[in-house]
């Protein structure tokens, strides 16, 4: 068991998981209750990867993610309201109502907008990664993947490019699994199905516990400062679960009962909140406090967008094509 942090870092993480796992949770219920429209695929279970991940981020780094974007775009910075007006399908929307769940993200904190193409964000990262290294600035970018895109011949392009061009990308596949709803034994023989392919590209891989976000931390410390340094691409291999299934209409009938237990007693958020109590980095009642706090915060945020404008009818023309601007 790795060292806990100093406190304000470590509740900082607990924070981050919160946010994510109660953002996602109201969003459920909304779309039940059919307030909120179109679809969404959770990343419950999933949080300490997005914050072990991108916690020690700069601004000016990027990310790019998948069709499971929230964690990883709240993680990063993109703002609650913005997130909650895109899911309303407002024009304050992170992405002006015209993204919805699968595609939410913010250039100007380092959150590119998310791909809901399995696998198409990694040869774009590879293209992020190659704009820092002309640029000639030590800015790095995390990729994030789910293990069903290492079977896509993009995960193959893009890492071979990336580890032939030296690029400061972390590749993360945050395997839980299941591709959708097949399990990822049936499609791949191999037991880490990103993290054992690096050896055919020369990159170097890194098996690691996607549901203790120290140990993610800790591993992503390592991959962020040696693509910082010039010394090319890690891949990180996080084994994980996704508490809920692919979709909010995947009742996750594939899944064994005893396997769900298994990982269900792992559930990241819980688990570093009874750690944080018991090694008394912080004491109930104010992590109560704070639980509260951040409810109350989502809750706000809801009623704010239910409120705020619709996007312009003829804002659907706009930003089909570029228009010109500063390079």
């Amino acid at each position: 068991m790795l060292k806990m942090p100093e406190r304000e870092r470590a509740v900082g993480m607990y924070k981050d998981m919160y946010l994510i796992r109660q953002y996602e949770e109201t969003i459920y219920y909304l779309f039940l209750e059919g307030i909120m429209p179109g679809t969404i695929h959770q990343s419950h279970g999933q949080e300490a990867c997005a914050v072990g991940m991108i916690y020690d981020l700069r601004k000016e780094d990027y990310i790019l993610t998948t069709h499971r974007p929230a964690g990883h775009d709240l993680a990063k910075g993109v703002s609650l309201r913005s997130m909650m007006c895109e899911m309303f399908g407002k024009a304050e929307g992170c992405c002006k109502g015209k993204g919805g769940a699968m595609h939410t993200g913010d250039i100007s904190v380092g959150a590119v907008t998310a791909n809901a193409i399995v696998g198409g964000n990694l040869p774009i990262a590879a293209g992020v990664a190659l704009r820092c290294k002309m640029k000639k600035t030590d800015n790095v970018a995390v990729c994030f993947f789910g293990d069903g895109a290492s079977n896509e011949g993009a995960f193959h392009e893009a890492l071979n490019a990336a580890a032939v061009w030296k690029l400061p990308v972390v590749y993360v596949c945050e395997n839980n699994l299941y591709s959708a709803t097949t399990s990822i034994k049936l499609t791949c023989n191999l037991k880490n199905v990103a993290a054992d392919r690096g050896a055919a590209y020369g990159i170097p891989s890194e098996v690691v516990d996607g549901n203790d976000v120290l140990a993610v931390n800790e591993a992503a410390s390592r991959a962020i400062e040696r693509a910082r340094a010039g010394e090319g691409p890690t891949i990180l291999e996080l084994k994980t679960y996704r508490i809920g299934g692919h979709s909010r209409n995947d009742a996750c009938g594939y899944r064994p009962e005893e396997e769900e237990k298994e990982w269900f007693s792992r559930d990241p958020v819980r688990s570093f909140r009874k750690r944080l109590l018991e090694e008394n980095v912080i004491g109930e009642e104010e992590l109560v406090r704070i639980e509260e706090g951040i409810e109350a915060e989502i809750e706000a945020e809801v009623e704010y967008a239910k409120n705020s404008r619709d996007p312009e009818p003829e804002s659907a023309l706009r930003d089909v094509y570029w228009e010109g601007g500063n390079a």
